[in-house]
């Protein structure tokens, strides 16, 4: 965020009664833990695709298998759209 919208956030806060600013302090503290579990889940998972990764043992593709890949990919993207006119 910026200043000018830090300001105008602090503002409405102000502009709030106690018991609604309580409410908005008791949803901030509850946003932060969330973030927190979806960025553990997002690095767990990351970490589990890496493990499979390893578990395969095959050697990386060559540059050259790579673009034979991207070509196979274009030619059938572009069959299935002449097909579809």
């Amino acid at each position: 965020m910026n200043t000018r919208t830090d300001q105008a956030l602090i503002e409405k806060l102000n502009s709030l009664a106690p018991q609604q600013r309580a409410e908005v302090e008791d949803f901030v503290d509850f946003l932060k833990p969330r973030r927190e579990r979806e960025r553990d889940d997002a690095a767990r998972r990351l970490g589990e695709a890496f493990a499979k990764l390893n578990a395969l043992s095959s050697p990386p593709e060559s540059p050259q298998d790579v673009h034979a890949e991207i070509d196979t990919a274009r030619a059938a993207r572009r069959a299935r759209d002449t097909d579809r006119r």
